[in-house]
């Protein structure tokens, strides 16, 4: 019987107050870039943003996530035909999901969707109303954004939900891991909805399901899509205490 083996590392005792700071800044600091320059990330960065997001948390260490990274003319090739087999099926987000996406938002849930899609309209000057306008902004997905890179996640499909739960986790420590190295990204479901194309085009197996897609690079700092922000909820919205 042969064993696997891996490396691991033991990081260096940091001051508790120093951690909480650095985390803080990360998590504060951290948005969603919808405007990206054309200049690509140096492939030493991008290993050193995947290497950090590979100490992602998993259940029984299983790792579960899968990662296609694409740089170059593969980004290009990849933008155009995305885009190419987007605008034929009339560019909408898509119904081609591994995982069902959300039924409906409702209440503040709803709310909360509302707001932030508008903050983004009138960031970029679409009126209420005009939805030629903000099909256009949507189908800015399926162009990536502009950014040089994408990060198509899968995981195993034998593995359900939890498997989908771990790989949530690796995206969320990508997206700090990438602010940290002064990476813009933007994780976008919409690349999910056309998950049959992208297993198609990238020959994933069917063991493999596609969960989402990460769009990454240096930001289009003076775009107007990347001039606000979007807030969270307090605490007492989300937190209910129980002491007896």
């Amino acid at each position: 019987m042969t064993r696997a083996t891996t490396t691991s590392t033991v990081a260096q005792p940091v001051p508790a107050e120093d951690r909480s700071a650095v985390v803080a800044e990360l998590l504060t600091s951290r948005w969603s870039c919808r405007a990206f320059e054309s200049r690509e990330v140096p492939r030493p960065t991008i290993e050193r943003l995947l290497s950090l997001s590979q100490r992602s948390a998993s259940w029984c260490n299983t790792q579960p996530w899968q990662v296609i990274v694409t740089t170059g003319e593969g980004t290009e090739r990849f933008r155009a035909a995305l885009a190419e087999y987007a605008a034929g099926k009339g560019g909408e987000l898509g119904e081609e999901f591994d995982f069902a996406p959300p039924a409906e938002y409702r209440g503040v849930y709803r709310e909360r969707r509302s707001t932030t899609g508008w903050q983004l309209y009138e960031a970029v000057g679409v009126e209420r109303g005009d939805r030629a306008a903000s099909a256009r902004q949507a189908f800015e997905n399926f162009r990536l954004f502009g950014a040089p890179h994408v990060a198509i996640v899968t995981t195993g499909a034998e593995q359900g939900v939890y498997g989908a739960v771990d790989s949530g986790l690796y995206i969320g420590t990508f997206l700090l891991a990438a602010t940290s190295l002064g990476i813009a990204t933007i994780p976008q479901a919409a690349l999910a909805g056309r998950s049959a194309f992208i297993r198609d085009y990238f020959e994933i197996p069917e063991d493999r399901k596609v969960l989402a897609g990460i769009s990454f690079g240096y930001a289009a700092v003076d775009h107007p899509a990347n001039s606000y922000r979007t807030a969270r909820a307090p605490l007492t919205e989300v937190v209910t205490w129980r002491s007896e």
